[in-house]
């Protein structure tokens, strides 16, 4: 069979029954589709965790309270619910460890803040030093940032996230010199940070404020730690294990009341997390696809009943099982490459409009698309393979005598 042949025989058998070939694309329409939507979901949130910790700074360590593993048990201990770090032990951090940059401490909560005009929002309070800033690489848009001095005088001072800016005095106003109320604390906003993504909700203030009037206590959330080199992250961070728990009278690791974290290693559970989902996800929306090839196996073998004649006529003229075969297999093909290319653009449709409405991140990848034609090719030869062959195992004579 010439190849041309076969192109004009698949085009008048699929336009011959309009509306079930219409049917049968919108099955792999909605499959593919489906899938290119929920793997762009997935691959969105991946990329948009990756860009919120790579802004969280760079070779950066973090000291949480709490152990990793309770003592004799299999069973992780909850990391940052305990009280187990001190502001003692950021200094001892920053004198101790060599390979420690900076080191910055910080005190956080959410809390309710309201202005001097009414306006309020619940928002979080980050109580950090001057070296914070360097750590978490902030820039202010105006204003200055808490430094050491405002530490040291216990200061009564804030620098506020964008976000919060413009839930507070509206988008684009300068609020540097405004009041604004922290619980049952007053103080005079000094600064506003530049947009970052996650972190931009938010109020800094000095951390030795947070712990006198907000905590009431000298423990920390959390203590960052850049190292000056990233082939020393290791190095650091066993330093700083053997310095804690020296400090905190612990012989045995197992049972540290703290837990420090690679950065790396968030980037790492995180991206596993993420994967998880995508697979989730891309196997959720793989229940439609299954269904649309059904629906065509359903389709061609509705066909083969019907052109049983037909075939038996092409046998009878010379056609071989394998041209009968090619003809019938080319069809399924060409529905679900059809359908196939209508749910790309479909799925990228979909995702668009996640974006646009809900603010989800979403990234529709090469390898998507790819995958989609794989697949949509896969399922046109799989659920298409039998019944092209019973096609071509018709007997000519008992096809012609066919009613």
């Amino acid at each position: 069979m010439l190849l041309s042949d076969l192109f004009q025989e698949t085009f008048f058998s699929i336009s011959a029954n309009k509306s079930r070939s219409a049917l049968t694309i919108l099955g792999i329409v909605i499959g593919i589709g489906s899938v290119i939507a929920m793997v762009s979901v997935g691959q969105g949130a991946a990329r948009n965790i990756e860009a919120n910790i790579a802004s969280l700074g760079s070779n950066l360590l973090i000291v949480t309270p709490g152990s990793q593993q309770a003592a004799g048990s299999l069973v992780r201990g909850g990391t940052g619910s305990a009280s187990t770090l001190v502001i003692d032990d950021a200094e001892e951090i920053k004198k101790k460890v060599e390979f420690a940059q900076e080191v910055a401490p910080t005190v956080s909560s959410r809390k309710q803040t309201k202005t001097t005009r009414g306006a309020n929002t619940n928002t979080n309070i980050t109580g950090v030093t001057e070296a914070y800033a360097r750590v978490k690489s902030i820039n202010l848009e105006i204003g200055a940032f808490i430094s050491d001095l405002h530490v040291q005088n216990i200061s009564k001072v804030a620098v506020i996230g964008p976000v919060t800016r413009d839930d507070l005095y509206g988008e684009g106003n300068d609020p540097v010199g405004e009041k604004l109320r922290i619980d049952n604390i007053e103080v005079a906003i000094i600064g506003v940070t530049q947009a970052k993504g996650a972190s931009d909700d938010v109020i800094y203030i000095p951390i030795s404020t947070a712990q006198r009037y907000l905590t009431g206590n000298e423990s920390v959330n959390n203590i960052n730690i850049q190292v000056s080199e990233e082939n020393l992250m290791i190095a650091a961070q066993n330093q700083i294990t053997d310095l804690l728990l020296a400090r905190h009278k612990i012989s045995d690791p197992l049972s540290a009341d703290f837990t420090v974290m690679n950065q790396a290693d968030i980037v790492d559970t995180m991206t596993e997390v993420t994967d998880t989902m995508t697979l989730l996800l891309a196997a959720i929306a793989g229940i439609s696809l299954l269904v649309g090839g059904i629906g065509i196996m359903n389709m061609m073998l509705t066909t083969v009943t019907e052109r049983t004649r037909e075939i038996g006529l092409r046998k009878s003229l010379g056609a071989k099982n394998r041209d009968i075969s090619i003809q019938f297999l080319a069809e399924s093909v060409a529905l679900t490459f059809i359908g196939g290319i209508i749910g790309i653009v479909f799925g990228w449709a979909v995702s668009l409009m996640v974006t646009k409405f809900s603010g989800t991140a979403t990234a529709v990848t090469a390898l998507s698309i790819f995958l989609a034609f794989g697949v949509s090719a896969s399922i046109g030869i799989i659920f298409g393979y039998y019944p092209a062959r019973r096609a071509a195992k018709l007997n000519p004579i008992d096809a012609l005598r066919f009613e």
